[in-house]
C-alpha cells in the first residue's frame, strides 16, 4: 500500500513573509511582520465599511489584510511617515492582488488629518508605544516603536478628525499600556466599544489588548483570546481568526 507523500512546503522568501494571498517584504522596514499586526488585521471589524485608513502602515501588512477581507469597492489608505517603509509598502501593494484598492502615502498623520477631506468608517493602527529613551536595536526601530514619532494623543486626535460619525478606530497595544490609552481616549471623547484581551496561554495573564473605539456611546463587547493551547500548538480560536492568512493552516 502506497503512503501519501508529505506535502512539500513552498520556498519562502527570507526577506519577508508569505501569506496565502500575498507576500510582504519587510527587509527595509524597522518593524517586521509580527503577531500584533496580524492580530489587528484579522480582528478589526469590517462589516459594512466603505473606506479604511491604516495609520503607521509600515510594510503595508494590515492594509493588505483588510483589502483581502473586504469587497472590491472598499478603498484603503495607508499612511507611513518613514520613507523607506512607505516605499516598501508601495512595492508590496503593487505585487498584491489589490494594487488598485490600496494607496500608500508617505506623510505625517497629524498634517494628513488636517489636510484630508476624506472620512473613514474604519481606522486602524499598530502604534508606537515605548516612551522615548527606551533603546531598541537600531535608530529606525527606535523611531518605529517610540511614541516620540507618534504620541498617543496625536494619534487619537488625528483619528478623531478623520473618523465617520458611526466609524470605528482600532489599535493593538501591550496590555500594560492599554488602560492608560483607554483613559486618554475617553478624556478626548472616544467611547470604548470593543476590547479583546490576548494571552499566549490560558493560564497566563493577557500580554496584548486590541481596542475598538467609536465617537458614539454604546455597550462594550469584552472578549478574551488565547493564542496557544496547552500542547503549545496554536489554539482553535487563533486558527479560526487567522486561517485566511497563514500559509500552513
Amino acid at each position: 500500500m502506497m503512503q501519501d507523500k508529505p506535502r512539500e512546503r513552498p520556498q519562502l522568501n527570507k526577506n519577508g513573509f508569505t501569506f496565502k494571498q500575498f507576500f510582504v517584504a519587510h527587509d527595509r522596514c524597522a518593524m517586521k511582520v509580527g503577531t500584533d499586526a496580524i492580530l489587528l488585521g484579522a480582528w478589526a471589524p469590517v462589516a459594512g465599511v466603505r473606506r479604511i485608513l491604516d495609520i503607521g502602515s509600515g510594510s503595508g501588512l494590515i492594509a493588505l489584510m483588510l483589502a483581502q477581507r473586504t469587497p472590491s469597492q472598499v478603498l484603503v489608505d495607508a499612511v507611513e511617515l518613514e520613507p523607506e517603509a512607505a516605499q516598501q509598502a508601495q512595492e508590496n501593494v503593487q505585487q498584491s492582488p489589490w494594487p488598485e484598492r490600496i494607496r500608500v502615502h508617505q506623510h505625517d498623520i497629524a498634517r494628513w488629518a488636517e489636510e484630508s477631506a476624506a472620512r473613514y468608517s474604519l481606522i486602524v493602527s499598530n502604534p508606537p508605544y515605548f516612551a522615548p529613551g527606551v533603546a531598541c536595536s537600531t535608530p529606525a526601530r527606535d523611531s518605529a516603536r517610540a511614541t516620540a514619532s507618534l504620541d498617543h494623543q496625536t494619534l487619537l486626535r488625528s483619528a478623531a478628525l478623520l473618523i465617520e460619525e458611526e466609524g470605528m478606530f482600532c489599535v493593538v497595544l501591550p496590555a500594560a499600556i492599554g488602560q492608560d490609552f483607554i483613559a486618554l481616549a475617553e478624556a478626548d471623547g472616544w467611547h470604548l466599544r470593543s476590547r479583546l484581551d490576548v494571552a499566549e496561554y490560558a493560564h497566563r495573564p493577557p500580554h496584548r489588548v486590541v481596542l475598538g473605539f467609536s465617537p458614539q456611546p454604546g455597550e462594550t463587547l469584552l472578549e478574551r483570546l488565547t493564542i496557544r493551547a496547552a500542547d503549545t500548538h496554536y489554539s482553535d480560536e487563533w486558527c479560526s481568526l487567522t486561517r485566511a492568512f497563514y500559509l500552513f493552516m
